[in-house]
């Protein structure tokens, strides 16, 4: 018996969500792919400070 990787049904149930009890998985749902993409100003912040202190180290380094 072969199967694909990718499962072209999204219902098919895994042995661990069927153990689940039904008020978790009335829980989950789904998160719209355009709100994965959007730029943040906690994003901006984040790579501002990460790039300054890996400048600063760099640079005390080499100093």
């Amino acid at each position: 018996m072969r199967r694909s990787l990718v499962l072209t049904n999204e219902t098919t149930r895994h042995p661990f969500r069927m153990t689940l009890p039904p008020h978790v998985k009335n829980d989950i749902f789904d998160i719209p792919a355009e709100s994965l993409w959007r730029l943040t100003a906690k994003d901006v912040q984040g790579f501002a400070s990460t790039y300054v202190a890996a400048t600063a180290a760099i640079l005390i380094f080499i100093i």
